[in-house]
């Protein structure tokens, strides 16, 4: 893998550098403008809850909790066999029993 394909993905997580050692040995502190200003643009407190938490945050979390999903992926799985074993088996004997 590539050092720009890595520092492309990262890009998102790791902070521009924006603070110098020449911002930060000039004692002043007027240097550090850019950098007071990248972190006071960053949200505070918590991060919100979200509803999109996948399927277990749609569905089996929080004020919708249900089990119809489960339901309909067994009855799903079911109807899938029935018609897998109907198609290869079941047909052929129809009209003709044993």
């Amino acid at each position: 893998m590539h050092a720009s394909i890595i520092r492309r993905q990262l890009g998102g997580i790791i902070p521009p550098k924006i603070a110098t050692p020449s911002h930060l040995s000039s004692g002043s502190g007027e240097g550090l403008a850019p950098l007071v200003n990248f972190y006071s643009k960053l949200p505070k407190g918590p991060a919100p809850t979200s509803a999109s938490g996948g399927l277990k945050g749609r569905y089996f979390n929080g004020k919708n909790a249900s089990a119809a999903p489960a339901a309909w992926i067994i009855l799903g799985l079911f109807t899938f066999g029935y018609t897998l074993d109907y198609q290869m088996h079941l047909k052929h004997h129809k009209n003709h029993p044993h």
